[in-house]
């Protein structure tokens, strides 16, 4: 009987033994389906985590299957940047005769991205004796030998992790927009993104833009979903904005349960203080290829953005696409050497010109890299590496920078073990030759639509745009001369000259250009006559000589030039005083070889009073003695005689004692209507005719 039972044990003991065999191989091979499935689609996180319980419950003795599931899980980890996990399943790989080889390739990068530059070089050189010509991996040799003498040798970037801007997730692609620097756009996977599905592909949230600003002591604030309607339940990344700051295009990535998903650039209008509705860019008619990671080039003609559209290099590749007004051009490969067989990515230009981007495809310390390309005359286009601290063994990418210095903000996944970025400043020391100006309305506000012509003896030829506050900043070269002229749309121009000499230290050449307006009268300041006299003293001729040189830099405009006295006086008198005076600064100009039939000379005396304008009222309140006076008031002698102060009243007084002139047209010299001296006469006639006739004259 005892014997009989000891055998149905042991057959019980083997059916469970096979039942649970069956039944492992069984969970394998679904574990399996689904991590194929997953990796179809990109979502290499879900993939990663049934490639494992594949492995896991795959027997030791099948090497041939636990060599492929351990490879296609550091297929995964490479992907979503577990650079340590990665490294791991290449290893099992290779332990159970993976035969690709590509296992070898694999490996060295992930060891390289870990700066276990000693192993990463060892399996480069066993990866070359199965594809002797593999450009990634006689980089990645190179790369062994120059990330540790790089890291040795710092250089003089001083980088910091930015606590304010960073979570517990990943925060990657700052971008610095506003005139001044002072507001910063990036990209988050935190808590407080929109919705709350994790990613297949990463394992993470999906990414949204948020925002931070400084307050009124240029400390950076907390960081808040950026306002309007770019943020969705989709991924949303990298961004840029065009360089009149309206236009902001960034990185979409929607989700599909069924589909490869691809990367798409979308492209948003600035309404107020928040975004428009995102409207997607059309670059290509091609629905299975991605476009990301966009940048603007400085003259606001390219869009710069990464691709891995046939054509290209390998991997990801920068492209270009014109910018139209109807939409966009055919796209263009930046090709050698910008592009390598690695990946290119996260392009994004200084204001000077010169383009950054990261790379893993050319020499570097690790993972990707940030390079600067910039255009040599006798070797054409150069790429250098930044080296250490700004790069590291990690990934460091998407740099902004603060106006035109070498300072700003990027992201980097260096001291982070789940490879997560997160966001640093940088600053690097350097001797710098700027030019900062301002274009307004004389005697009144700035210009935001004005332009800056920039001509230099060395070849120099630009047309710079103003930001909001009518300011714009340019780097100088040392030795070089420089003309800037200012110019806007209804107003007259006005020109400024440097010479940049050489300095070991950095310099900053401050310009002022206050453009007359063509259809008011403009004042002109520190014209002096003798008391009660039409001669002008000494101290005008500073004043008399920069409008000479309006003249001289707006050839085809003719002026009235008029004198005005204020209401104490007799009328008649002050009517000849003020003639002769305008005449004395025509005489002046015609002296400094002005035509003289681009001149008249009208003395107004009294009859045309100083109205306040919104400057002249700001100006007023902050002076001393303070004045108050509305816009568009007269300075009339009942006006001024009602205000009970006498130095009040003075300085009104002062006001009207005024020198101006006003553009009468701005077609001399040209062929459109012939100027005729006595026909300009008649005309201006004419308008005192017609002021009077309307009340214009008190």
């Amino acid at each position: 009987m005892r014997r009989v039972s000891r055998h149905i044990i042991l057959w019980a003991t083997v059916l469970v033994m096979v039942a649970v065999a069956v039944c492992s191989c069984s969970n394998e091979g679904i574990a399996y389906k689904k991590a194929e499935q997953s990796y179809a689609i990109g979502e290499y996180y879900a993939a990663s985590l049934n490639y494992k319980k594949s492995y896991s419950r795959t027997p030791p003795k099948d090497k041939a299957k636990r060599a492929v599931r351990a490879f296609k899980m550091g297929e995964c980890y490479r992907h979503i940047g577990y650079t340590q996990k990665a490294i791991a399943a290449y290893q099992n790989a290779i332990r159970y005769n993976m035969p690709d080889s590509s296992a070898y390739l694999h490996i060295a990068r992930q060891q390289l991205k870990a700066g276990q530059y000693k192993q990463a070089a060892q399996n480069f050189t066993q990866y070359l004796e199965f594809d002797v010509g593999s450009e990634l991996a006689h980089s990645g040799l190179l790369s062994c030998e120059l990330g540790p003498q790089w890291k040795a040798k710092p250089n003089q970037y001083k980088v910091k992790k930015e606590a304010v801007f960073n979570s517990r997730r990943s925060d990657y692609s700052p971008m610095l927009v506003g005139d001044d620097a002072d507001q910063l756009v990036l990209s988050s996977t935190r808590n407080d993104a929109t919705g709350d599905d994790i990613s297949g592909v990463t394992g993470l949230k999906f990414g949204d833009l948020f925002f931070s600003r400084k307050n009124e002591q240029g400390k950076w604030q907390p960081v808040d979903v950026i306002e309007g309607e770019v943020n969705t339940e989709y991924d949303e990344g990298a961004s840029c904005l065009s360089p009149d700051g309206k236009t902001m295009y960034f990185t979409r990535c929607s989700s599909d349960p069924d589909y490869p998903r691809y990367a798409e650039i979308w492209k948003s209008q600035r309404s107020d203080a928040s975004w428009s509705k995102p409207t997607k860019c059309a670059i290509s008619r091609d629905t299975l290829t991605s476009f990301a990671h966009p940048a603007v080039s400085p003259d606001g003609q390219w869009l710069y953005f990464v691709s891995d559209s046939p054509g290209g290099e390998g991997g990801m590749d920068i492209w270009r696409t014109r910018i139209l007004d109807s939409g966009f051009g055919g796209m263009e490969n930046l090709g050698r050497p910008i592009n390598t067989a690695g990946d290119e990515m996260f392009p994004v230009f200084r204001p000077n010109g010169d383009l950054y981007f990261s790379s893993d495809g050319h020499p570097g310390m690790g993972g990707l890299d940030i390079f600067i390309a910039h255009e040599d005359s006798l070797r054409g286009t150069i790429v250098e590496n930044q080296q250490y601290p700004l790069n590291s063994a990690a990934d460091d990418y998407g740099m902004t920078f603060e106006g035109v210095h070498n300072r700003g903000y990027f992201c980097s996944s260096r001291g982070d073990g789940k490879g997560w970025e997160h966001i640093f400043s940088f600053e690097c020391p350097e001797i710098l030759q700027t030019v900062t100006g301002w274009v307004y309305e004389k005697d009144g506000y700035e210009l935001p639509e004005a332009l800056v012509y920039m001509v230099g003896n060395d070849g120099t030829n630009l047309k710079l745009s103003v930001k909001g506050d009518g300011s714009f900043t340019q780097v100088l070269t040392p030795g070089v001369d420089y003309v800037l002229l200012g110019t806007c749309k209804g107003y007259l121009n006005v020109k400024n000259e440097i010479r940049v000499e050489d300095s070991e230290e950095s310099h900053e050449y401050t310009l002022q250009f206050p453009l007359p307006p063509i259809n008011v009268p403009v004042l002109i300041d520190n014209i002096f006559y003798e008391f009660d006299r039409a001669d002008l003293t000494p101290e005008s001729t500073e004043a008399l000589d920069k409008l000479v040189a309006m003249m001289n830099e707006n050839p085809n405009i003719t002026i009235e030039l008029s004198a005005h006295c204020d209401y104490r006086g007799n009328d008649a008198y002050n009517q000849r005083l003020s003639q002769r005076r305008a005449e004395s600064v025509v005489r002046y100009l015609i002296e400094h070889d002005i035509a003289k039939d681009r001149l008249t000379a009208v003395g107004y005396g009294e009859s045309r009073p100083k109205v306040i304008t919104k400057k002249l009222v700001e100006t007023l309140s902050a002076g001393t003695p303070k004045v108050t006076v509305q816009e568009n008031d007269t300075l009339t002698e009942n006006y001024i005689l009602a205000i009970k102060d006498k130095d009040e009243q003075e300085v009104l007084n002062a006001l009207n004692r005024r020198t101006e002139f006003r553009v009468l047209r701005t077609t001399y010299g040209t062929t459109l209507n012939e100027y005729k001296p006595e026909e300009e006469e008649r005309k201006a006639a004419t308008k005192r005719q017609e002021d009077e006739e309307e009340g214009l004259v008190f």
